[in-house]
């Protein structure tokens, strides 16, 4: 009962009410409302700040920004989500509103590809040295199942091409990574694939923002070879799965490319099965299937584990290899 009062208070105002709308349709900051439904800022964010405290709304700080989206609570999101139903479908007002919310979109891909084309140079130069995209994603989407994942953590998600990839068949999909810039094409790449199930957080992989069984199902995707301690980004990891969850760790097998550490920042030039299998089993997982895909001159390998569905602190690893 306080629950559903509370947010039916909060609610019962017409700025706020285009305020929970707007968030469900998209992860928002407030100088983006503040454009949307042009006022001031001190009273956007004082409307956020009373929807927040009713549960309708999660705010989320990244750095100097706060993003808000619709809550992740079940009961109050089913309430926002009642209320927002409940606005006739051909309001004038909430029209304008959604028409300025793809104006943002619009602006925020724009910023997304101009970013993509200052760096575009050097990541098809990376590109080329393995074997297609296409059949990394390919072998990685086979590593899960098709149904039955609840919630899925993308950790260093850069771009969010795997949210991409893997968030139509979960009910949440959470992407980490440290970088704002790589955060902002990632949002802008979630939105225009309308993933409204994925997010974007700012996060350290060696400290996730999750508490323990957070998620069914995990990805380290070509992110360890910069890491100062894979072993410990492979345990954070452990950690947050659910038993019977599974990780899935995506980089190079060895190799000599000395150019990927001066020019790239790369500290480590590949793993070998049993370095990765090792640290597997030293995070309480249980190494599984590896798939090895080669490339002239970087060969990339699948990694995966699974916790244990009763103690997630044993396990047998076995040495099943795919070569494709």
């Amino acid at each position: 009962m306080d629950i559903l009062l509370s947010g039916l208070r909060a609610a019962a105002e017409p700025s706020r009410l285009r305020l929970l709308a707007l968030c469900a349709h998209a992860e928002l900051t407030v100088s983006e409302l503040v454009q949307i439904l042009g006022q001031s800022q001190p009273r956007v964010s004082r409307h956020l700040k009373l929807l927040c405290e009713a549960g309708l709304l999660d705010r989320f700080r990244e750095g100097t920004w706060a993003f808000y989206r619709l809550s992740g609570k079940a009961r109050c999101a089913e309430l926002a989500r009642m209320l927002i139903d409940l606005i006739p479908d051909d309001d004038a007002t909430l029209a304008l509103d959604l028409q300025r919310l793809e104006a943002v979109k619009k602006a925020n891909a724009d910023r997304a590809g101009e970013y993509f084309r200052r760096n575009a140079e050097e990541w098809d130069k990376i590109r080329t040295l393995h074997i297609a995209e296409d059949a990394v994603e390919s072998a990685l989407a086979a590593l899960f199942p098709a149904t039955g994942m609840k919630d899925f953590l993308d950790i260093g998600t850069g771009t969010g091409r795997i949210l991409e990839l893997i968030g139509p068949r979960v009910e949440r999909g959470v992407g980490i990574d440290m970088s704002r810039e790589m955060l902002s094409v990632a949002r802008a790449n979630l939105q225009k694939a309308d993933l409204r199930n994925c997010q974007v957080r700012q996060g350290d992989m060696y400290q996730l923002p999750f508490s323990d069984d957070s998620f069914d199902g995990a990805v380290i995707h070509q992110v360890l070879h910069f890491a100062e301690d894979p072993a410990e980004a492979i345990a954070e990891a452990g950690r947050a799965l659910r038993p019977g969850g599974r990780l899935a760790v995506v980089d190079f097998a060895p190799h000599n490319l000395e150019m990927l550490r001066d020019e790239h920042a790369h500290r480590r030039l590949g793993f070998a099965d049993s370095e990765v299998n090792h640290w597997f089993e030293l995070a309480g997982l249980s190494p599984d299937r590896i798939v090895t895909l080669d490339g002239d001159p970087l060969t990339v390998c699948l990694w995966s584990a699974t916790r244990a569905a009763n103690d997630p602190t044993t396990g047998n690893a076995s040495d099943e290899q795919e070569r494709a």
